[in-house]
């Protein structure tokens, strides 16, 4: 599947998030409003960010589609892992919020009892919202897609918060009304964690950071060609759902140009097969026995 496929395909993810998360939202607000639940209203609070999220997402799916051009010649496929990082910041945003409501609801001691049906509500959020995760998850994985994957941890993060939220209005309809406060801290703080997992990965990205033992395997595939001689230094990083490696490899010093040019397309084919690397820049040095025994 070539990238622009893939970023086609990621987008009905975003677009199914975007389509849940409206009806959620206005469905948990009514209820949390209707039925005294300050958890559920957190929680719909937490679905209306989660709206602007996923736009952000599917915007930056869309520009990281855009081709190469004078001014971006690798391509503006950051674009999607700056979109995760946006989508970070309205869910920092959205946990404060939270929070802030919830302390004043038990700093002000105005904590009413929640109605039953808040309770049915949220659990039949949480049982939609993990159905979405699982959709997503997979198609991320499907399409390396690392904004999608932020998209299905917020979805993961959300099923979770609604069961929260089914507890802590339960524990409330059941004598403990704090507790649908508490719940609302709760879910507040997880919002926050998803956030920051969400933004760690992102920054990670963007500053051209690769996870090493990927960059090992990268190594061994390499070396198990015939022809490559040794594997001087080897670099990867990541856009969006590319991922980009740079190579230096040794090669028999007696060996001609085309000779060690098709050592390179070898290390090109496969590195896509065996990886999925789309891009991969080889440089050739002479490999020389007598040089690496007196170094040795």
């Amino acid at each position: 599947m070539d990238t622009g496929l893939k970023n086609k395909t990621a987008e009905y993810g975003a677009w199914i998030s975007i389509g849940v998360y409206i009806v959620l939202s206005l469905l948990k607000i009514g209820a949390g409003w209707l039925g005294n639940s300050e958890a559920l209203l957190a929680d719909g609070l937490n679905n209306t960010s989660d709206i602007f999220a996923s736009l952000a997402v599917l915007i930056g799916l869309r520009i990281s589609n855009k081709p190469a051009d004078a001014d971006h010649q690798y391509g503006h496929s950051r674009a999607e892992t700056i979109a995760s990082m946006v989508a970070s910041f309205v869910m920092f945003g959205a946990g404060i919020e939270v929070l802030r409501s919830a302390f004043v609801k038990i700093v002000q001691k105005d904590i009413a009892s929640p109605d039953m049906f808040a309770a049915w509500v949220a659990v039949f959020s949480a049982v939609v919202m993990y159905v979405v995760y699982r959709f997503n998850s997979r198609l991320a994985q499907r399409t390396q897609s690392h904004a999608l994957k932020a998209a299905a941890l917020d979805n993961r993060s959300d099923a979770f918060v609604s069961l929260g939220t089914f507890i802590g209005v339960i524990g409330a309809v059941n004598g403990l009304p704090w507790l649908d406060a508490a719940t609302a801290i709760i879910v507040g703080l997880l919002i926050w964690k998803t956030a920051w997992e969400i933004f760690r990965e992102a920054t990670h990205m963007l500053t051209d950071g690769f996870d090493e033992n990927e960059l090992e395997k990268f190594k061994e595939t390499v070396l198990a060609l015939d022809g490559v001689e040794g594997v001087r230094d080897i670099k990867g990083r990541v856009h969006g759902n590319q991922v980009f490696v740079d190579v230096i490899i040794e090669v028999d010093h007696e060996m001609n140009v085309l000779e060690s040019h098709e050592i390179t397309e070898h290390v090109e084919s496969e590195l896509l097969e065996k990886h999925q690397v789309m891009q991969v820049h080889v440089h050739i040095e002479p490999f020389i026995q007598s040089e690496r025994l007196s170094k040795a």
